[in-house]
């Protein structure tokens, strides 16, 4: 991990800061030894950090991951007067639960943050050389490292599709990882099609289509049916950030700010469903590294049109599309570090 960690004693020092795994083997002198963890590729983060608490623990869980460089994050808008967030101010807002994040962890240097747009451009807008579109660029050409980036974005697309417009050759440059689109009818057969438009697609429909029509950046799909895979009952996250200090319960603060809102009743689990951004670049398999432990099928990039739905496209650029998360990996591990960190 490129972010080390203030610590008080040797052995949390060669868990975080040294970059070494959270798991330990039994040693002779009776302490654990740590097991070895280096970067191997590089991810942009995206996301509403203002919104959805989701994303605080994918954000957090990324930071904690010694595998993955993390060069940039970018604090993103919602929709316009969401409840979650009803200010002008979203992506501002973002950048400061991203600063209370770092804090809690305890991060010696954290990683830069920039606040994308506070809003959707307007409709035919030509593009703008936002400073988050020119951080996006600038990472994308880098030619310094050989690590692979990925953009991994849990919420809506509309920095990313500013700097594709403004450089598209950065395309070819990374990978996009999105929690976002809804259900493809023809991989849920006997599911009744779900009616409403899928929350972050619907955010700047015109930067997705931006994304999936007019650009050859090869997408990692997460859609709707799948993220909503990653669920977690209350009890399970009491117990579970327990361990975690302040960070844990700073997240449980954030959860319990939604989940105790009047107007709605969300029973007793909670969907992280950023999680999977984790899931699919820091705990990827060891040789070979890909997303081996979740289903995904390959096939040609639809057409994003009217409503964000999607318009068959048999020419268009290979996609994967997940079918299926796995879960148990991406908790046990988030828990896990969280609880060796102890902050």
């Amino acid at each position: 991990m490129s972010f080390e960690t203030k610590t008080t004693t040797p052995s949390r020092r060669g868990l975080i800061a040294g970059g070494a795994a959270l798991l330990g083997l039994a040693a002779t002198s009776g302490e654990a030894l740590a097991l070895t963890a280096r970067p191997r590729l590089r991810v942009i983060l995206d996301n509403d950090f203002s919104g959805d608490p989701d994303g605080l623990f994918q954000l957090a869980h990324h930071l904690a991951s010694p595998s993955v460089e993390i060069p940039l994050v970018v604090g993103s808008h919602i929709h316009v007067n969401d409840f979650l967030d009803g200010s002008t101010t979203q992506a501002d807002n973002a950048v400061a639960q991203v600063k209370a994040i770092c804090a809690r962890m305890k991060l010696v240097r954290q990683p830069p943050v920039i606040a994308g747009r506070n809003a959707a451009p307007a409709p035919g807008a030509p593009p703008e050389a936002t400073p988050a579109a020119k951080a996006i660029i600038a990472e994308a050409l880098r030619d310094d490292t050989r690590l692979p980036l990925f953009y991994c974005a849990g919420a809506g697309l509309t920095d990313l599709a500013e700097a594709l417009r403004l450089e598209p050759k950065i395309a070819g440059r990374m990978k996009l990882v999105w929690i976002g689109g809804h259900e493809h009818d023809d991989l849920l057969p006997g599911v009744p099609r779900r009616q409403d438009a899928e929350y972050n697609a619907t955010i700047d429909l015109a930067a997705v289509q931006t994304v999936f029509n007019d650009s050859a950046i090869e997408i990692w799909q997460i859609p709707r049916n799948a993220y909503r895979q990653l669920m977690i009952s209350h009890a399970e996250l009491e117990a579970g950030l327990k361990p975690a200090g302040s960070l844990g319960t700073y997240l449980l603060e954030q959860l319990e700010r939604v989940v105790s809102t009047p107007k709605i009743s969300l029973g007793e689990t909670y969907i992280l469903g950023d999680s999977p951004l984790v899931t699919l670049t820091a705990l990827q398999s060891s040789f070979e590294p890909d997303s081996a432990s979740s289903a995904y099928v390959v096939r040609p990039t639809p057409r994003v049109v009217a409503r964000a739905q999607y318009e068959a496209n048999p020419n268009g650029r290979p996609m994967r599309v997940y079918t299926g998360i796995d879960t148990r990996l991406t908790f046990a591990d988030m828990f896990a570090k969280f609880a060796a960190a102890g902050w």
